[in-house]
């Protein structure tokens, strides 16, 4: 009978370094393949693995040490193998606190009992440093590969062992792409379902505005003698729809998507046109509004409703932020071949080193609290990414809390162009229009009707899809006011229908909507609506746009 083999020979042979721990983590035993590898001694034996290899204290990303424990323990806890994933973990060296930079494919395995308990745990790793070395630095891998079978000579055994890590490290590398991959799709599909979203809530929101600013109109018209709560109402309900669209703007402002329609524009018609429409807000509490303007045109390639949103923005700012009877200045000027457009105002001011922040999205310059006026924190975010699609520069500055605040606008000029007029002139208006209104929301569909009638107007009111398209078909209509979120089939399908028929072409039909992205508008020009008018919708707005019934608002 054949003697029995040396045990603690076959194990101090093997190839593969291996160290045998307690289930405590201290070194039992290792092999001499362990300690070439690990450039130790005999001396670590009877020693905490930790104490003997501790993370390399320079390194300040190290996480060998707890990634190691953590995979002890799990075997120890299970009593199951566990292969961890290559990874690095330095080694001291001979000279002092100095550690060589080491990668590692370790496996660690159980000892069982004859009760299946933890016993020992057998550590068994491979060196693969020069692996990553060549994978970092390699860029052709055929010519490393050539390299390392030269440096493998009489190797087989450990050159068949770095295949297979390299084998199992594509593998790993496979897995994490496709990860990356479905990780990608669904952070493009969240983007989507945050997009429609958003865009929902303010469809949703802008429909009870509707109503709201309709019915306050109507209002107006039976009090022609005014009412001081019907001032409020116009406020409270402008100040809801511009928070509305700051909230679309805000998020189509983060995500890149906000839409330009260039023209050449006079930053003088846009600075008086927004001024007018806020200068009422200004009178309340007793606020000058001072607006100063240059005798010559100062003409930009830009979007007129887009830079008026820029001014609204900060006028709106300057008007939450401006005590009673406080002043706020309007200039553009010229200069260096820019329109350069500020707005100071003289109230709470900012910290100087808090310019910068102003812009970002849900930023406020006061704290939140009972004293704060109302506001999303989107309108400067939004007002910057306008600026900068135009290619110019918004800055804020103020010398300290309570010394006011100045923000300024730069924009290139265009060195020769003529303008387009802000409102083309209005056509005589035509008392005698036959309008058909298509509005699920019962309250804004019953003040349109009213207002529209009280101007002269034939109008007729269905709530549902089904019936615009049986209305159109009985008789005939000038125009068609079409919500597109109905109840049965939506605005597109109908527009889509009424312009399939022989006399399709006769009724102008706009889409008015809660719905304004850019996809919402080319939808509806695709389904053949004429025009695109976003909730609320002003009277005077509305009834300016039918008196011109060539044009569209896209």
């Amino acid at each position: 009978m054949p003697d029995a083999p040396d045990f603690r020979r076959l194990f101090d042979s093997l190839l593969s370094p291996l160290l045998v721990l307690t289930p405590d983590f201290v070194i039992v035993e290792a092999n001499r393949a362990y300690l070439t590898a690990t450039r130790t001694d005999r001396a670590i034996v009877g020693r905490p693995v930790f104490e003997v290899f501790p993370d390399n204290p320079e390194d300040p990303t190290a996480d060998g040490v707890a990634n190691l424990r953590r995979s002890l323990e799990t075997v120890v806890a299970g009593g199951r193998t566990d292969t961890m994933a290559l990874q690095r973990y330095d080694i001291p060296t001979a000279e002092e606190g100095v550690f060589a930079e080491r990668y590692w494919s370790p496996v660690n395995a159980p000892v069982l009992d004859d009760e299946g308990r933890v016993t020992h745990v057998v550590h068994r790793v491979e060196d693969v440093t020069e692996f990553v070395h060549l994978r970092r630095v390699g860029r052709e891998q055929r010519r490393a590969a050539a390299d390392a079978q030269m440096r493998a000579e009489g190797m087989e055994i450990d050159l068949f062992v770095r295949a297979r890590e390299i084998r199992e490290v594509n593998e790993q590398l496979s897995r994490a792409n496709a990860e990356l991959d479905a990780a990608g799709r669904r952070l493009r599909e969240e983007q989507r379902a945050k997009d429609q979203f958003i865009a929902t809530l303010s469809h949703e929101l802008r429909n009870p505005l509707a109503a709201a600013t309709a019915a306050t109109e109507l209002l107006a018209l039976d009090m022609p003698e005014g009412h001081p709560a019907l001032a409020v109402l116009e406020r409270q309900l402008g100040t809801l729809a511009r928070m509305s669209n700051d909230l679309l703007d805000g998020t189509r402002a983060v995500t890149g998507r906000l839409e330009l329609v260039r023209e050449p524009v006079d930053v003088r018609s846009v600075v008086e046109g927004a001024c007018a429409d806020i200068r009422g807000l200004f009178a309340h509490d007793g606020r000058t509004l001072d607006v100063r303007l240059p005798g010559a045109p100062l003409v930009v390639d830009g979007d007129r409703l887009r830079l008026a949103q820029v001014l609204t923005n900060l006028l709106s700012n300057a008007l939450k932020y401006t005590r009673p009877g406080g002043l706020t200045e309007v200039e553009l000027v010229a200069g260096g071949g820019e329109a350069r457009l500020t707005v100071r105002d003289d109230g709470i001011g900012f910290e100087p080193g808090q310019a910068e922040e102003l812009f970002g999205v849900f930023m406020r310059a006061a704290p939140a609290g009972p004293d704060t006026p109302e506001g999303l924190g989107l309108g400067l975010a939004v007002a910057r990414t306008v600026v900068e699609l135009h290619q110019g520069r918004i800055r804020a500055h103020s010398d300290g809390p309570g010394k006011g605040a100045t923000f300024t606008v730069a924009l290139p000029v265009l060195a020769s162009a003529v303008p387009r007029p802000p409102r083309p002139a209005a056509r005589p208006v035509s008392p005698l229009l036959s309008v058909l209104i298509v509005e699920d929301n019962a309250d804004l569909a019953a003040t349109y009707h009213t207002l529209l009638e009280r101007q002269g107007h034939r109008v007729t009111t269905v709530h549902t899809g089904a019936d615009a398209l049986t209305a159109t078909e009985r008789g005939s209509f000038d125009v068609v006011l079409c919500d597109l979120g109905l109840p049965d089939i939506d605005g597109y399908t109908v527009a889509r229908r009424m312009r399939a028929r022989p006399d399709g072409g006769r009724p102008r039909l706009i889409a008015v909507s809660g719905f304004s992205r850019g996809t919402d508008r080319a939808l509806s020009r695709a389904a053949g609506f004429d025009a695109h008018l976003t909730k609320p919708l002003p009277l005077t707005d509305l009834l300016e746009f039918l008196e011109k019934p060539g044009e569209g608002a896209d």
